[in-house]
């Protein structure tokens, strides 16, 4: 199947099309609102607790899930 495809798109035109995709995204003018201290430390805590508060479920029920008997087949 590759080779059917080959002809039609050589490997410089894909490269092509990536970059010209990739220079259309880069904006040259600074933001319109700038961002305070405290947003920033707000946005951040908000990710850190997205990705930390599932994992410390995890592991703070572990002697819970140690404790269950394995499921019948």
């Amino acid at each position: 199947m590759f080779s059917l495809l080959r002809p039609t798109l050589t490997w410089s035109r894909l490269m092509k099309a990536i970059q010209q995709n990739h220079r259309s995204t880069i904006h040259s003018k600074p933001p319109k609102e700038k961002i305070g201290p405290v947003q920033s430390l707000f946005a951040m805590s908000v990710f850190a607790v997205t990705l930390l508060a599932p994992a410390g479920w995890i592991m703070h029920h572990i002697p819970v899930y140690q404790q269950r008997s394995p499921p019948q087949p």
